[in-house]
């Protein structure tokens, strides 16, 4: 058991260090996104948009996304009911501020058709962010 024991051990030691090298890591600041339908909900024909890739990175599980600031490609779907396929995905680039969030919703030409495109509906700062500003 001993042996067993001495081979599991360096390899058991690695493990936190793997995990720990796997995830981002950001500093005093950051951006964050989100397909959530969070402000403008009297906007006719807007909805929640599912983030499916940021700078080709796939899908993400929870929001907000946290991301380094500066300009970054997401690719969106839509939620489609009824449509067989789902909805077409739509790119859009854009410049995300530090310390700021978005949420990236889709609107629709119309309420039953599948064209739409991908909008920033709200804009928030978030709360324990800090902006570095330049020291003179």
């Amino acid at each position: 058991m001993n042996r067993l024991l001495a081979r599991t051990l360096p390899l058991a030691s690695l493990v936190p260090l793997l995990a720990a090298t796997a995830c981002a890591t950001y500093g005093p600041q950051w951006s964050e996104i989100s397909g959530q339908h969070y402000y403008n909900v009297t906007v006719l024909n807007r909805r929640p948009t599912g983030i499916q890739t940021v700078d080709g990175t796939s899908a993400y599980a929870a929001y907000p996304i946290k991301v380094e600031p500066g300009m970054h490609e997401i690719v969106l779907s839509a939620p489609a009911p009824g449509w067989k396929g789902g909805s077409t995905l739509q790119t859009m680039s854009m410049s995300l501020e530090p310390c700021m969030r978005y949420y990236l919703n889709a609107q629709f030409d119309n309420p039953t058709g599948p064209d739409w495109r991908p909008v920033v509906d709200y804009v928030e700062p978030i709360a324990g962010c800090r902006t570095i500003t330049a020291s003179k």
